[in-house]
C-alpha cells in the first residue's frame, strides 16, 4: 500500500487536478484494504501451525486453529488418553474364578484367526498365547468363517475346524456373552447355566473391574459340522467357559493434565464403551469426578433436552455406541459450547466430525486421521494443553496485528 497509492496518486495528478488525484487514490487504498485481510489472516494462522508443530501438534485444517484454543469442553475416550494404552493379558480364568488354561487358548484362537482390524486386546491375547507355546494351534486349527465384531452385538465370533470337529468361538462383553450362553463348562463338566451361576460371574467380573482389570467372556459352540452358511442367528446356545482380564494402568502424567485442563477453562468429559466399574476406577485415579456415571441406555430414548439436563450432571458416560457417542458431541455444540473431541478408533470417526475440532494422533487408524482436524504426536494431554496455549498466544499476536 505505501508503494501503490503513492504511485496511484503520482500517475493521476499529471492529467487530473489534485484533489480527484487523492480521492481516487483513497478509494484504491479503501478497496485493497479488505482484500489484504484474508492473507494477514492466513499468515497469522501459518506461522501459529508451525509454531504449534513445535510443540508436536500438526494443524491440517488452518481454520481449525481459530476454535483449538476456544474449547471449553474437551471429550476424550478412556484408552490410550487417560491409560497407558499397553493392554497386558494378566487373567484367564474359568467361571468360578480359577485359572484355566482352555479359556487362553480359545481366547487365542478367537484373536489370531480374525481377520478385521486387530486391535490392542486382540494383540495383547495373540502375544500372550505365543508366549505359552500355543504355535501348534496355529497350524493345526484352520478358518471356515467369521462373524465381524460390531458395537451393536458388543462381540465377535470364529469358526474353526482342526478336520474332526467344526466349533464356534466368540468372545465379546460379559452381559453380551451371557445373553447367547444356555450352558456352562466348568472342568470339562457341561451343565445348564442358572441364576445362581450368572450372578457369581457378573460379581467376579466386577469385582475385576473395580481392580481395575477390563474383562472379556469366551464361550463356544460345537456340532457344526453340517453348517456351512454362519451368521448372527448362529450365535445362540452357547457354552460359556470363562473370561479373560487385561490391565491397562492410567497415566501418571493424566492426573496433572486434567487438573490444568481445568485450571484453563476447559472441561474434560470421557466417553467411552467399556463399562461402568472399570471407567470409575481409572477416573478416580485421574482426578475426575465419577459420583454420577451415565450409561448408553439411559439416553437411549431420550430427547436431546434431556440428553443436555444429563450432560450439565455428569462428565462420564459409558456404554456408548459410536452413533450415542456423536450424538452427545452434537449436543454440547448445538448449546453453544466448542466442543473438541480426541479420539484414534474407528468407532471415534462420527464425533470427530460432529466436533468443533476433531483431534486425533499419528497412530490412529487412517479413518480418524482422515476425519481429524488436528494430529497429536503424541497421545497424551499435555501434548493437547501446550498446543491450546500456544493458539491462544496466537490468537493474542493476531489481534495485536489487526
Amino acid at each position: 500500500m505505501l508503494i501503490l497509492i503513492p504511485i496511484v496518486f503520482i500517475l493521476n495528478v499529471t492529467k487530473h487536478s489534485t484533489v480527484t488525484a487523492f480521492t481516487f487514490a483513497v478509494a484504491i487504498a479503501i478497496c485493497i484494504t479488505p482484500l489484504l485481510l484474508p492473507v494477514i489472516l492466513s499468515s497469522s494462522l501459518s506461522k501459529g501451525a508451525v509454531r504449534m508443530s513445535k510443540k508436536k501438534t500438526i494443524v491440517k485444517k488452518l481454520d481449525a486453529i481459530q476454535s483449538f484454543g476456544a474449547i471449553n469442553i474437551l471429550c476424550t475416550d478412556k484408552t490410550g488418553t487417560l491409560t497407558e494404552d499397553k493392554i497386558v493379558l494378566e487373567k484367564y480364568l474359568d467361571i468360578h474364578g480359577e485359572e484355566d488354561f482352555r479359556i487362553l487358548k480359545h481366547a487365542f484362537l478367537n484373536s489370531y484367526f480374525q481377520t478385521g482390524l486387530r486391535g490392542n486386546i486382540d494383540e495383547a491375547v495373540v502375544a500372550r498365547g505365543l508366549q505359552n507355546n500355543m504355535q501348534q494351534y496355529i497350524e493345526k486349527y484352520k478358518l471356515v468363517d467369521e462373524i465381524p465384531f460390531d458395537f451393536s452385538r458388543r462381540r465377535l465370533s470364529v469358526i474353526v475346524t482342526d478336520g474332526q470337529k467344526k466349533q464356534m468361538i466368540t468372545k465379546g462383553a460379559v452381559e453380551e456373552i451371557l445373553n447367547i450362553c444356555t450352558l456352562v463348562d466348568y472342568q470339562g463338566t457341561i451343565s445348564s447355566i442358572t441364576r445362581e451361576i450368572k450372578d457369581n460371574i457378573k460379581q467376579i467380573s466386577k469385582q475385576l473391574n473395580k481392580d481395575g482389570l477390563r474383562v472379556i467372556a469366551v464361550c463356544q459352540k460345537n456340532n457344526l459340522m453340517g453348517i456351512s452358511d454362519f451368521s448372527v442367528a448362529d450365535e445362540n446356545n452357547m457354552v460359556l467357559l470363562g473370561f479373560i482380564g487385561f490391565l491397562d494402568p492410567p497415566k501418571e502424567s493424566a492426573k496433572s493434565a486434567i487438573q490444568k485442563l481445568n485450571h484453563a477453562g476447559i472441561r474434560v468429559m470421557v466417553l467411552t464403551g467399556d463399562n461402568l466399574e472399570i471407567t470409575k476406577c481409572i477416573c478416580k485415579k485421574v482426578g475426575i469426578n465419577s459420583e454420577r456415571i451415565i450409561e448408553g441406555k439411559e439416553i437411549e430414548k431420550l430427547s436431546d433436552a434431556g440428553v443436555l439436563r444429563l450432560l450439565k450432571k455428569s462428565n462420564i458416560f459409558v456404554k456408548l455406541s459410536p452413533i450415542q457417542k456423536a450424538r452427545i458431541v452434537r449436543v454440547l455444540h448445538e448449546s453453544n459450547n466448542i466442543v473438541g473431541y480426541m479420539g484414534d478408533g474407528i468407532n471415534d470417526a462420527p464425533s470427530l466430525i460432529n466436533s468443533d475440532v476433531g483431534i486425533s494422533v499419528d497412530t490412529a487408524v487412517d479413518i480418524a486421521k482422515e476425519s481429524a482436524d488436528i494430529i497429536l504426536l503424541e497421545k497424551d494431554l499435555h501434548v493437547l494443553l501446550d498446543g491450546v496455549t500456544e493458539r491462544q498466544k496466537n490468537i493474542c499476536q493476531f489481534n495485536e496485528i489487526h
